[in-house]
């Protein structure tokens, strides 16, 4: 929901159609740094709207902060923080900014020589991980956090934690329906995206047609690389016995790849018979570690920065 468009009559609607949880986006409440990315939304008018939300009976908020932003350093993301906080939600997901404006072009009137070196990012993060740590936050995954209560840090605790492209959710269901333009589905069968152009999406709704332009079927090794992708995500670690069971991954298989992630990030990684895992110490490099588990080289491909 974004505060600045959500009014009383569509609270109500949403409200009457059942909605139960809803997810504010914030990214950062400095004023400077919201000039810069041109989105210009006030801590008042946040508040208003989880107000408002609390009101009508929707007990689960969600919230999206970003580090990385331009002009953002460590005084003003404790401050965006703390105000976060002062809101009470009950998840947060503590985003990398991505700049990518040859994919995005309203990113292009973003100034790069203000946005902090990869160094400077993980400073930020690390300050707003330790200010919701401090705050009684259970740390989840690479990037979320959540109140001990809430689902999600017991889906932590319990091993039943899952990733999907919205990030980190305890749904197990095998089917992600996505709604509306650049929107990915999954399948068991594979993945499907929409057009990412709104009115190429909104046309082909229109007309009655699929709005779906590319998509990729599962084939060889991919649903086993996928679940342990997630695992790493989710427990920074991949249970070999798991991989074998639930998916017929053979000792030779699982040893080929562990011994090559291990040959490319040393004792960021250990490796022993249960399987391969990333110590606390590493975490930080969990997306890059990863990525030695997909099958399909991404690195000339223009995405954003991994740490």
């Amino acid at each position: 929901i974004d505060p600045n468009e959500i009014d009383d009559g569509r609270l109500d609607a949403l409200a009457a159609a059942g909605m139960n949880r809803a997810s504010i986006g914030v990214q950062d409440f400095d004023p400077a740094i919201q000039e810069a990315i041109g989105r210009d939304q006030s801590f008042e008018v946040t508040k208003l709207a989880i107000d408002k939300l609390r009101a009508r009976g929707i007990a689960s908020l969600n919230a999206d902060i970003l580090f990385g932003l331009p002009h953002q350093n460590n005084e003003r993301i404790a401050a965006s923080v703390q105000k976060l906080l002062s809101l009470g939600p009950d998840r947060v997901a503590l985003y990398g900014y991505a700049h990518v404006p040859w994919m995005a072009r309203r990113q292009v009137m973003i100034p790069s020589d203000a946005l902090p070196r990869p160094e400077e990012r993980l400073r930020l993060f690390e300050t707003a991980r330790d200010l919701f740590v401090a705050d009684g936050y259970a740390e989840i995954g690479i990037d979320h956090f959540a109140l001990p209560t809430d689902g999600l840090a017991v889906a932590a605790r319990e091993g039943r934690l899952r990733r999907n492209f919205q990030g980190y959710t305890d749904d197990t269901a095998p089917v992600l329906v996505g709604l509306g333009a650049s929107s990915i589905s999954r399948f068991p069968q594979g993945y499907a995206q929409n057009a990412p152009s709104t009115s190429a999406y909104t046309k082909a709704v229109r007309d009655g047609r699929y709005a779906t332009v590319k998509g990729h079927g599962f084939q060889g090794e991919d649903v086993l690389r996928a679940r342990m992708i997630e695992a790493l995500m989710c427990d920074f670690r991949i249970d070999a016995a798991e991989m074998k069971r639930d998916f017929g991954a053979t000792e030779a298989q699982l040893r080929a790849m562990f011994d090559r992630a291990r040959g490319e990030f040393g004792d960021m990684v250990t490796v022993s018979a249960a399987g391969i895992a990333i110590p606390a110490e590493a975490r930080p490099l969990t997306r890059m570690i990863a990525r030695a588990f997909d099958a399909y080289d991404l690195s000339k491909a223009g995405h954003s920065p991994a740490v």
